[in-house]
């Protein structure tokens, strides 16, 4: 009977659970026709494992290292599997039984939902509020670009809130069970920033709990509650525990570390003489880790999603100013409609590039502005922080008076880029904040005279500000991008003033189009609003026409970016990866390991090389620091002998362009380098250099072949070498490449320095040498290269990456998931026994005029209805 009773107080849920999967369901109907989405981030890392995978298919396991990208680096963030994460495991197991973007959507909304629950605010508004915030524009442009990571992190984010709330409002067990078991499947996405940014939310609403606790004097239940919670965070903490270890290893020594260098000789702009050396601050440079901030002013696209023109490249039509002035330059249609839809740049504002506006919904920041007057919860204060926060810091370089702070001050602040993605979240409060208002609408039986002020002050304050923006937007906005005329006059020629003009036009005709539509579906909002508070209709009409205005006013804004158009056949996102008569050339080779220049493009910047080869290049958030300031600094000035150091055997260079119309442009070329120095030499002589500065400086003019450069902190490992070294009848060749472990056999008559054309990592701790089985030091060369003394005769010499790291993180991986399996078992053993016990807590209000009446209380005599 108890069981029977703890399942029946969850089955009511389950009609609006089924709700959402039908809702994500029908949106990406062609995910279940068998189509995928040509996701481009999803296809730089499939590029970027293949190497991982191929090796793990031939040996049985997988290596920790790949050669496929970058020279070589880790595959804790390529891929890795960390064996001891059962719990993870299985949730994303789950999770895969569905098709991408399905699961993601309907995760994203059923997490909602459970928040929405503990947050008391009944089924219908859960569902609500759960569709908003998975339909956000923000949320379906990184699908549409990818960023499968980055939607699973916010995905989890509410669960995360949810349990937290439990466990503060006394339900200990349970919200710390939710919270373990939500926050390991947010470790388990690795999306660090987007897990940082709910952690500093969540930091304001313990803040706004606790300070409600100690006023009601409720210490004990502070006390224990906030036990709670960092007991579930550290299991869950620990259930990923190995991957936390090496990231926060690893990362050190990527572009988010610290440098070596100190001297601005490195740079483009030289640092004057005689003036001293400024250190390179901890963490990634403030340009890049700023570069995507949102402006102040493009706020306005939460509201009007087209306020700043759009995306970066089309998404307009044929009404288009643009396509007239190109028709009337003699453009052919079909070209200049190519080129409106998926080449006109609508976006003006100062980002690189943008996919699209973040565009919450009208409907919702109507009703978000309408909560945050009524609510009388406590909550809404955490609601408004939060957003306020997050808000700040997606705008990134436009608000350095708090930002600039934070770069400096908070550990690990600096480590990200993108601000903008604390968007992300601001849609989840968004969500929370119009739920908590329509509650208690509805809950306290409000009457127009109540509500009437708070709703015009909402009307003027969301539809006044469309409505302005569409009479007058001109008298705010240029419309206009520095970056104009350079763009269309690639194209144009001398018609570029004509076409800028046209351009402005369109720019100006979007933003009013897209005002005029977010105030009519405002005022449609306000209406059904003004209909349920003056009686003439009922929550259970209100609520079904909330939603629909709320699907269509998203679902509207977000086909423009991600639609039936963008689902592909698996076949066509496979032939991606179909090898160019140039990449069988290479493959011809069969030596067992040599490395690719794919000069085709931006080698720095694309990892489909890295399918087919070991590359030089590559594309990657968290490269090694040493690796990208060899490329910056000291390739422009010494590439042929960078590329030699790195036994660069193959350049790929594009095809030559047609002469004339009729001729087809030629697929890219191969061309050998005869220079490459293989995967080991002996050289002749060592350069021993001050530091990290003298050492870029000299490899900027380094001839490899003869001279190894030396950090003088690896001094002691070369003491008793002869000035001159004599290489002459001595070899070294590669006999086994397995990512982790390669295998060199050495032959020479006298003691040698050899180096290898691998990527110096934590020598001697991860990265170990081993000659005939005895363990053997190595040090770094040529700034990012490894090397070693090699003693006379015949030897095997073995190196192996084994990261002391791995093995202590799976241990506590095993420990953890052990105890995250048992508290959630022992939370659902709890609920099960104790019948009596409510599922959810509902929230608490400050003290209002009129009693609080809970929707799911039936008046006496009448049906309860849903």
């Amino acid at each position: 009977m108890k069981q029977t009773s703890f399942l029946s107080s969850l089955r009511p849920h389950l009609p609006f659970v089924l709700g959402l999967f039908v809702i994500a369901s029908l949106y990406f109907l062609p995910a279940w026709q068998g189509k995928v989405i040509n996701m481009s981030d999803a296809q730089q890392s499939l590029a970027a494992s293949q190497e991982v995978r191929q090796i793990a298919k031939e040996t049985g396991r997988m290596p920790i290292w790949t050669d496929a990208l970058f020279g070589g680096m880790p595959t804790y963030l390529v891929a890795y599997d960390f064996p001891n994460t059962f719990v993870g495991k299985a949730g994303y197991k789950l999770l895969s039984i569905l098709p991408n973007p399905v699961n993601m959507v309907f995760m994203e909304m059923l997490a909602a939902y459970i928040l929405l629950i503990v947050m008391g605010v009944g089924s219908w508004l859960a569902l609500i509020g759960a569709v908003a915030y998975g339909f956000g524009a923000y949320n379906i442009q990184i699908i549409e670009a990818g960023h499968a990571s980055k939607v699973f992190a916010m995905a989890f984010a509410p669960g995360i809130l949810a349990g937290t709330m439990l466990a503060l409002r006394g339900k200990y067990w349970s919200g710390g069970a939710l919270l373990a078991f939500f926050l390991c499947l947010e470790l388990g996405a690795n999306h660090i920033q987007i897990t940082y940014y709910l952690f500093m939310a969540l930091a304001i609403y313990v803040g706004v709990e606790a300070f409600g606790l100690i006023k009601a004097g409720k210490t004990r239940q502070l006390t224990v509650g906030l036990a709670a919670v960092v007991g579930a965070g550290l299991i869950a903490a620990g259930s990923y525990g190995g991957r936390l270890m090496v990231m926060s290893q690893y990362t050190k020594e990527t572009i988010r570390g610290r440098s070596d260098l100190t001297a601005k000789t490195t740079t483009a702009n030289p640092q004057p003489a005689g003036q001293t050396k400024a250190p390179v601050a901890d963490g990634l440079d403030e340009d890049y880790a700023f570069q995507y901030s949102y402006g102040i002013g493009e706020t306005l696209t939460l509201l009007i999603p087209n306020a700043y023109g759009g995306s970066s490249g089309g998404g307009y039509d044929t009404g288009s100013e643009l396509y007239k002035a190109m028709g009337s330059r003699g453009v052919d249609a079909a070209s200049a409609k190519q080129f409106v839809e998926q080449a006109e740049p609508g976006y003006w504002g100062e980002q690189p590039f943008v996919g699209g506006p973040i565009y919450a919904g009208a409907v919702l920041l109507f009703l978000f502005v309408l909560g945050m007057i009524v609510s009388t919860n406590r909550i809404k204060w955490f609601v408004l922080g939060a957003t306020a926060l997050l808000v700040m810091i997606a705008w990134g370089k436009h608000f350095m008076l708090l930002n600039g702070a934070l770069f400096e001050l908070l550990p690990y602040f600096n480590k990200f880029r993108a601000m903008t993605m604390a968007f992300g979240l601001v849609q989840l409060l968004f969500a929370i904040g119009a739920a908590l208002g329509l509650h208690e609408i509805v809950s306290r039986n409000l009457t127009l005279a109540q509500v009437q002020r708070p709703l015009l002050i909402s009307l003027g304050a969301t539809a006044g500000l469309a409505l302005l923006m569409a009479l007058a937007g001109s008298a705010f906005f240029a419309f206009r991008s520095p970056n104009d005329a350079q763009i269309l006059g690639q194209y144009f020629g001398e018609a570029t003033d004509e076409m800028v003009r046209a351009l402005v036009s369109d720019r100006e005709s979007a933003l009013r189009s897209d005002a005029l539509r977010s105030a009519l579906f405002i005022l449609l909002a306000a209406g059904a609003v003004w209909a349920l508070v003056t009686k003439k209709i009922k929550p259970a009409v209100f609520y079904p026409v909330l939603l629909v205005l709320l699907m269509a006013d998203l679902s509207l804004v977000d086909r423009r970016y991600l639609n039936g158009k963008d689902f592909v056949s698996k076949s066509v996102t496979a032939s991606q990866f179909e090898a160019t008569p140039a990449d069988l050339q290479i493959l011809q080779d069969k030596t067992l390991s040599y490395r690719v220049l794919d000069n085709t493009g931006n080698f720095m910047s694309d990892n489909r090389p890295s399918y087919f080869h070991k590359s030089v290049g590559g594309y990657h958030a968290a490269k090694l620091r040493r690796y990208q300031e060899l490329i910056e600094y000291a390739f422009p000035k010494n590439s042929l002998n960078v590329l030699n150091m790195l036994n660069a055997k193959y350049i790929i260079l594009p095809g030559q362009q047609p002469q004339s119309p009729q001729q087809q442009p030629s697929g890219p070329v191969v061309q050998q380098n005869p220079d490459a120095l293989g995967n080991a030499w002996f050289v002749k002589t060592i350069q021993v250099v001050p530091d990290a500065d003298a050492e870029i400086a000299a490899v900027q003019k380094l001839n490899p072949r003869d001279t190894a450069v030396v950090d003088k902190r690896f001094a002691e490992q070369l003491k008793g070498l002869p000035a001159i070294l004599n290489p002459t009848g001595a070899s070294i060749r590669l006999t086994k490449y397995e990512g982790d472990r390669l295998t060199y056999e050495s032959n020479a008559p006298t003691e040698q320095v050899a180096v290898f054309s691998e990527i110096y990592y934590r020598g001697d701790t991860d990265w170990q040498f081993f000659v005939d089985g005895k363990p053997t030091p190595h040090f770094r060369a040529n700034y990012v290269l490894r090397a070693m003394r090699v003693p006379a005769g015949s030897h095997k010499i073995e190196c192996r990456f084994e990261p002391p790291v791995v093995a202590t993180g799976n241990l506590i991986d095993l420990i953890s998931n052990i105890l995250l399996i048992g508290l959630v078992g022992f939370a659902l053993f709890r609920a099960v026994r104790s019948p009596g016990e409510p599922v959810v807590a509902v929230t608490e209000h400050t003290p209002a005029p009129e009693p609080v009446v809970p929707v799911s209380t039936p008046k006496p005599g009448k049906k309860q209805k849903s």
